[in-house]
């Protein structure tokens, strides 16, 4: 097969949970560990840092990845759903996967693959797995894509468990309850591996100490670790100023991920590096590098991304309500004329609650993503009206992003939001 055949073969061979929803999850790694062994294991042929969370885990990875690249170790990173291009997912010090081995593991795997009959996740990351270990990464940093105890990335054996942290999204896989929800994140904590924890509630820190307990696994609350004692945002940089409780000494760093909500991800980060600094050499000056050039070393897009100014166009990939509720706090400390917002949702989230927090003083351009889970923008429209929200709908996400360009005067500002999937199809600018 050609490259274009094989992608074509991967999203409708396989059931892919951005299309589908719940009926492509297996809740089980019988999948993921059959194609393991078919191929040798590779799973434990790379050293691996696994990273849970409802928010933030993919800003996480990627500021982790900077970190070790910039250190001079070869770093894999593996994250979903990507934006524009498949290859996004499976990474190599920032270089996305080639076509060549896409199609040649497809190939290869094929057969065995139809046996079974795994999920478009389930194939992919074992395709990632297999391409770090061709590429004999040094480190490889996982994003779980559901949940954690029964994620199909629930295989390896990490150096270090992350979980960012707990919030009220994908509960008719995971739950309805912040309880059972950090339940199945905890299921990321492995025999005797250390584990840093993000944000908690006095529920969720609970859960996550009896698992630890259970495992054996040293455990380090980030929010106990370090404190924010400044943090002011620019279109260009985020700069945040830490102190470290136990050296009781202060720290600035300048970080090209822009968004306020990035400083709490930050101290998961600073964190981390401190709990890997036993078997790793990550060296300040190279940390303070990496994370004021995370986008350039690794890729990352669609968080608070500005793509525009006169007016500010800016992309973001919030689409729960506790990243919205972000979004909103985000949006409310910039200075602009009018407020646009182009908005769209999938069908199987919380919509009243997500629209309840979205600020009334904006005009909204309703959209939808060209992908089944989509919730119809009339619809949305509608469902909206009823937290006074106002606006027009669009069918397509561009142009619903043009109306808003051609409303809004030079400083004015417009958010895309409210999906992975509708900021991924914007191509204006």
């Amino acid at each position: 097969m050609t490259y274009e055949q094989t992608l074509h073969y991967l999203y409708n061979k396989l059931p892919l949970y951005s299309s589908i929803g719940i009926r492509a999850y297996k809740a089980d790694l019988k999948n993921t560990l059959a194609l393991c062994k078919h191929l040798g294991d590779p799973q434990k042929k790379i050293k691996t840092i696994h990273i849970a969370g409802t928010n933030g885990k993919g800003s996480t990875s990627h500021m982790l990845a900077a970190v070790f690249q910039q250190c001079g170790y070869k770093t894999g990173l593996y994250t979903s759903p990507h934006l524009k291009d498949f290859r996004e997912r499976i990474k190599t010090n920032g270089e996305m996967i080639t076509q060549a081995f896409v199609v040649a593991f497809v190939d290869k795997i094929r057969t065995f693959s139809e046996e079974i009959e795994p999920s478009f996740f389930e194939l992919t990351f074992v395709m990632a797995l297999e391409y770090f270990v061709y590429q004999d990464v040094d480190i490889a940093i996982i994003e779980t894509g559901l949940g954690g105890r029964l994620d199909s990335t629930n295989i390896i054996t990490p150096e270090l468990s992350i979980i960012t942290n707990i919030g009220f999204d994908h509960m008719d896989i995971l739950g309805n309850s912040l309880e059972k929800i950090a339940f199945e994140k905890a299921g990321i904590i492995k025999q005797d591996a250390p584990v840093v924890i993000g944000e908690v509630t006095t529920v969720t820190r609970t859960i996550f100490k009896e698992k630890a307990r259970e495992t054996s696994s040293p455990i380090f609350f980030a929010e106990e670790e370090y404190e924010i004692t400044a943090a002011v945002h620019s279109d260009e940089e985020l700069k945040v100023e830490v102190f470290n409780n136990d050296k009781k000494l202060k720290h600035s760093y300048k970080l090209d991920l822009n968004g306020l909500y990035q400083a709490k991800n930050f101290l998961t980060v600073l964190t981390a590096i401190d709990v890997l600094q036993n078997n790793f050499s990550l060296d300040d000056e190279n940390i303070k590098q990496a994370l004021s050039n995370v986008k350039t070393l690794t890729g990352l897009h669609g968080r608070w991304d500005i793509i525009h100014r006169n007016p500010l166009i800016v992309l973001d990939v919030a689409h729960n309500v506790d990243g919205i509720q972000q979004l909103v706090h985000q949006i409310e400390s910039i200075s602009y004329k009018g407020l646009h917002i182009v908005f769209g949702m999938v069908k199987d989230k919380e919509i009243e609650k997500v629209l309840e927090k979205l600020p009334i003083n904006a005009t909204y351009y309703f959209t939808r993503a060209q992908i089944p889970r989509a919730l119809p923008e009339d619809e949305l429209l509608e469902r909206a009206s009823v937290f006074h929200l106002r606006g027009s709908s669009f069918n397509e996400v561009n142009i619903a992003l043009k109306a808003a360009i051609n409303a809004a005067s030079e400083e004015d500002m417009i958010v895309v939001c409210g999906s992975t999937f509708v900021v991924g199809e914007v191509d204006l600018v």
